[in-house]
């Protein structure tokens, strides 16, 4: 779960204290979690804010009231103060903001995402592509959308079947398909035309 260093502690303490609010306390959330527009979030959190569902952790001082469905994506998340000639900068660095850790009980959805951010983009980042999932029907199809230097690329199709539909495949048996819903026509930014 979050770590709260002992610098930031101190920090968070200070910067409650200034509030002058009887019983506040802090809110972790992320914002977009599980997506690579995650952003991890720190906010004050005042009495009657938490929600039923959050999950508190309680420090010397202060009490922090984690984000339910943040939780997963939060997992190894530390929150850090490191002092500066300007004062200081309150850091959070969350490994999994962006995909969580996942095993075989994990939503489909979020496996395929796993795969998709974590092995394949990469390679079409080469190209200045990428490749985003859709929608997931029949509970065995996904449908992509690929982007950037794959949208009119020539080599798609092979792409699609030969190493993203491969991939995902071999590694979750449980997708017997995967199909593009990109409009290949706009052939203005492909790598291959």
């Amino acid at each position: 779960m979050v770590s709260i260093t002992e610098s930031a502690q101190e920090y968070l303490i200070e910067l409650l204290a200034k509030q002058n609010v009887e019983g506040i306390a802090v809110r972790v959330f992320i914002l977009d979690a599980g997506t690579p527009r995650a952003e991890t979030c720190i906010s004050f959190c005042r009495p009657g804010e938490e929600k039923e569902d959050d999950e508190v952790q309680q420090y010397e001082g202060f009490k922090a009231f984690i984000d339910e469905p943040s939780i997963p994506f939060l997992e190894d998340a530390v929150v850090d103060f490191q002092k500066d000639s300007m004062g200081g900068q309150l850091t959070i660095k969350a490994p999994n903001s962006r995909m969580p850790k996942i095993n075989e009980d994990s939503p489909l959805e979020d496996r395929i995402n796993y795969v998709l951010y974590n092995e394949i983009n990469p390679g079409l980042a080469a190209h200045g592509g990428m490749v985003t999932l859709e929608e997931i029907f029949d509970d065995s199809i996904a449908v992509l959308r690929f982007g950037g230097g794959c949208q009119g690329c020539g080599m798609v199709d092979v792409t699609l079947k030969e190493g993203v539909e491969k991939t995902l495949i071999q590694q979750i048996p449980q997708l017997t398909e995967v199909r593009d819903a990109t409009d290949h026509s706009n052939r203005e930014n492909a790598y291959y035309r």
